[in-house]
């Protein structure tokens, strides 16, 4: 598919964790299994974090006895602030996607800002419900 027809999903979230806990959350396989790629019908079986730029990641989740893998490589990790890698779900699609993920702390908390690049149109509104419900689990993770 031509790259002119996919589109960016953006998804803010505020958090009342430090901009430190939020981006850890992200790269400790610990917590990150618990909330990152996961679903409620869902249980993870496999959580793999190189969490360094070149590194790569590989998350799974069982549902309804079917294995869904969530695969890719970290770009940039400059913490608290910036991360960016590159994601793809085989199952569901050979394409390679770009997310950034900008934290920037506001009080005691901070604010997040995801960005999915490179999405399919049809898939927009699904990206973006679901980054909303995965990023509501990073927030009850956190406590």
């Amino acid at each position: 598919m031509n790259k002119k027809t996919k589109v960016t999903v953006r998804v803010t979230h505020r958090f009342a964790a430090s901009a430190d806990r939020v981006f850890d959350a992200w790269l400790d396989p610990a917590i990150a299994g618990k909330w990152l790629f996961a679903t409620s019908t869902g249980r993870m079986v496999r959580v793999a974090i190189d969490a360094r730029v070149g590194g790569a990641f590989a998350f799974v989740d069982r549902r309804e006895g079917e294995d869904i893998e969530h695969i890719g490589e970290y770009r940039e990790i400059d913490r608290p602030r910036r991360l960016v890698f590159t994601f793809a779900v085989p199952k569901l699609s050979a394409d390679m996607t770009r997310v950034a993920i900008d934290i920037a702390p506001h009080g005691e908390g901070c604010d997040l800002t995801l960005t999915h690049e490179d999405v399919l149109p049809d898939y927009a509104e699904r990206t973006q419900a679901g980054w909303g419900k995965l990023l509501d689990g990073l927030a009850a993770a956190l406590g």
